[in-house]
């Protein structure tokens, strides 16, 4: 049975609540999920998980840092997450703060790991994206992008 993990940073509170919301949504559609902070996961935790969704707030258009940590040190495990299922979401404070270009540089990482990255041709089209508190848009598109990830895991891994 296929099994997902939804990674998040957040101080807001923002990009938490995003990342509750696909973890449901996954464990709705059948794939039981894991949802924690980046401060709980270890590399480890990648390599056990079918389906990895990564959130994190926008500063100054990139993924906070504890996010980059996390890759950097998934380095050691090159090669070992070739296969997978990946995406990603994320939280600003302004319109135009850079949401996607955070999303595309989490989703640019999993590529390297050579992971398996499903666009949506509805709504957030690179993955889920909040301006300030998640809305019900918001957190539709998080439903949403959870059943997605989860139904491909289905196919891909039972």
């Amino acid at each position: 049975m296929a099994n997902g993990l939804v990674v998040y940073y957040s101080r807001s509170g923002n990009t938490k609540t995003m990342a509750k919301a696909i973890a449901e949504a996954m464990g709705k559609a059948g794939v039981p999920t894991k949802c924690k902070s980046v401060t709980d996961v270890n590399v480890d935790d990648l390599l056990a998980a079918d389906a990895i969704v990564v959130g994190s707030p926008t500063y100054y258009g990139h993924a906070a840092a504890p996010i980059a940590v996390m890759f950097d040190e998934s380095v050691s495990k090159h090669g070992k997450l070739d296969g997978k299922i990946g995406a990603a979401f994320s939280s600003s404070a302004n319109i135009g703060g850079g949401n996607e270009t955070t999303v595309c540089g989490i989703l640019h990482r999993m590529l390297i790991h050579g992971m398996i990255i499903q666009g949506d041709p509805q709504g957030d089209h690179y993955g889920p994206v909040s301006i300030g508190k998640p809305d019900d848009r918001v957190l539709s598109q998080c439903a949403r992008r959870g059943q997605r990830i989860a139904e491909l895991s289905i196919k891909l891994f039972g």
